[in-house]
C-alpha cells in the first residue's frame, strides 16, 4: 500500500509542476506524466500494460467487454474510474489535462499498437 501511496503522490505532483507541456509529443508527455511508472511493457499488479492493446477488446470489472479506441482511451485518461480493465484496481488519478494533452496521449497510445 506505502508503495502505491508513494507512485500516486509522485504522478500528481509530477503533473502539477507547472511547466507547459504545449511543445510536447505525446511520448514526452507519457514521460513528463509518469504514465509509465504503471503502465509498463507487461500487465502489472498496478496496471495494464498500453503497448499492443489498440483494436484489441479488454474485459471490464462490470463484465462488460469493450474495444479499445479513442473514445475508450480517451474516457480511460479524462474519467480512469470509469471503465476499469478486468483484473486491476481504480488507481489512476486524474490529472487535470487539457484536451490537447489528452489527444497526444491518445494519438501515443494508437502509435503503441
Amino acid at each position: 500500500m506505502a508503495k502505491w501511496l508513494l507512485v500516486t503522490a509522485t504522478l500528481v505532483l509530477g503533473a502539477c509542476g507547472g511547466d507547459s507541456t504545449e511543445g510536447l509529443t505525446g511520448s514526452e508527455l507519457v514521460a513528463e506524466i509518469g504514465c509509465f511508472a504503471c503502465h509498463t511493457e507487461t500487465d502489472t499488479d498496478l496496471a495494464p500494460t498500453l503497448h499492443g492493446i489498440w483494436g484489441n477488446e479488454v474485459e471490464l470489472e462490470d463484465g462488460r467487454t469493450v474495444t479499445v479506441d479513442e473514445a475508450y482511451v480517451r474516457r480511460s485518461i479524462t474519467e480512469p474510474a470509469a471503465d476499469v480493465v478486468a483484473g486491476f484496481e481504480a488507481r489512476m488519478p486524474t490529472f487535470g489535462l487539457s484536451e490537447s494533452e489528452v489527444d497526444r496521449l491518445v494519438e501515443y497510445v494508437r502509435s503503441l499498437g
